[in-house]
């Protein structure tokens, strides 16, 4: 079965089919004949698995998402039995999300785990479903649902392949999704406070505390649970005993 290493993005943010096929897919085309000249030019004119791969790949290499979609499918239908496919399936899905085309890239790489549950690329795939969410995260005074999914992704990532390079890539974008949840829980405390609800206030105050612990918000949540608490005892004090006219 052909290998494929993994090669560490520079940023998370970095499309990936650059840096993990760039060097795996020629020792794969070498392992596949050795010593033999597979790209002639006639393998760019007609469809043969590695003429569409590399097509595909100069494509992806040069921002032309959708013509590396074409050939990547091409060579997926064409020629299922070609190792190269493989390769060709995980390009789809990094065409798609480099093209910032989440909700298929997220398909695509679902599809890969659906049909090679056991590929040793599953680690990445499952990483990048991750991203694909990631992505899609809005500012923290909207919905976070993207940000519980991304969280959700990585978590099972860490879970299941706690020693995989990905995992610690996952580890580190788990946390700033957390960041991002315990900030909404914040700015939502905190506008609850400013128009006095101070009993809903102090329980998204207390939630951070007890969920988000070591973030970056304790002292803030701290003085914040600490005053709710006081203007509550103060209302509740107006409430037994109120001022004379």
């Amino acid at each position: 079965m052909a290998r494929r290493k993994t090669i560490k993005p520079m940023t998370h943010r970095t499309p990936y089919l650059r840096c993990l096929i760039a060097l795996l897919s020629w020792t794969l085309i070498l392992s596949l004949s050795a010593g033999c000249q597979l790209f002639r030019k006639s393998d760019m004119t007609r469809g043969t698995p590695e003429g569409l791969y590399k097509k595909g790949y100069s494509d992806y290499q040069n921002g032309r998402y959708k013509k590396a979609i074409q050939s990547f499918e091409r060579l997926r239908d064409e020629h299922p039995l070609s190792e190269l496919a493989i390769l060709a399936k995980l390009g789809i899905g990094d065409a798609h999300y480099s093209d910032k085309s989440y909700a298929e890239a997220e398909a695509a790489y679902g599809d890969f785990i659906y049909l090679h549950p056991t590929n040793e690329n599953i680690p990445y795939v499952m990483y990048q479903i991750g991203m694909c969410h990631y992505e899609q995260i809005l500012s923290i005074d909207r919905d976070q649902t993207e940000t519980r999914r991304a969280a959700k992704e990585f978590e099972k990532l860490l879970v299941r392949f706690p020693d995989s390079k990905f995992s610690l890539m996952a580890e580190k974008m788990l946390r700033e999704c957390r960041i991002r949840l315990a900030e909404h829980e914040f700015y939502v405390g905190e506008f609850y406070f400013k128009q006095k609800n101070y009993p809903s206030a102090l329980l998204r105050f207390e939630a951070i505390a007890r969920e988000y612990a070591g973030l970056g918000l304790d002292y803030k949540t701290s003085v914040y649970i600490e005053e709710t608490k006081k203007l509550m005892e103060l209302e509740e004090a107006k409430k037994k005993n109120p001022e004379k006219k």
